[in-house]
């Protein structure tokens, strides 16, 4: 009896950080070999009461909400220029016509939380994710790529980042 079923959707799960090339280009493989779409996901971690005091204290005359609205749209501009830049620079996705980007979403919350969640949510067959967010890490996995892989429903692929 076999069980795998194949990957249509796959959550690829980025910090925006200068190593994550390699993920998103696993991420390309696995879309390719599987004939899946990608979907991009940044989660931003929230701010907290002091940040949203500090705003407050220096932009009295913007709420809050608006001030993240346009840092999470600059987030997703930030994505859509990386993304360009990858076709441009190494690959040819861009000019594809099965164009494998389905999405790209900034989701605020704590990193791992977001992942499996939005994984679950809209039915991702797999999460593709770097295994650290910064280059100093001692441990064998960043804390949401050991998270990630400790809670998610569907395969998890950690890509080495280092």
């Amino acid at each position: 009896m076999n069980d795998v079923k194949p990957f249509k959707t796959i959550l690829y799960a980025t910090n925006l950080g200068e190593h994550m090339r390699p993920v998103f280009r696993q991420a390309i493989h696995m879309a390719r070999t599987h004939q899946a779409k990608i979907i991009m996901l940044h989660a931003v971690a929230p701010m907290g009461t002091t940040g949203h005091t500090v705003l407050s204290l220096y932009l009295p005359d913007k709420p809050v909400h608006d001030i993240e609205q346009e840092s999470m749209e600059e987030v997703i501009q930030t994505m859509k220029k990386r993304l360009e830049n990858y076709c441009a620079e190494e690959d040819d996705i861009c000019k594809a016509k099965d164009e494998l980007v389905e999405d790209i979403v900034v989701a605020p919350g704590k990193p791992g939380d977001v992942i499996v969640h939005y994984a679950d949510a809209h039915n991702a067959d797999l999460i593709v994710i770097g295994s650290h967010t910064r280059m100093g890490g001692d441990g064998l996995l960043g804390s949401a790529a050991r998270y990630v892989t400790q809670h998610s429903k569907v395969p998890v692929l950690v890509v080495p980042n280092r």
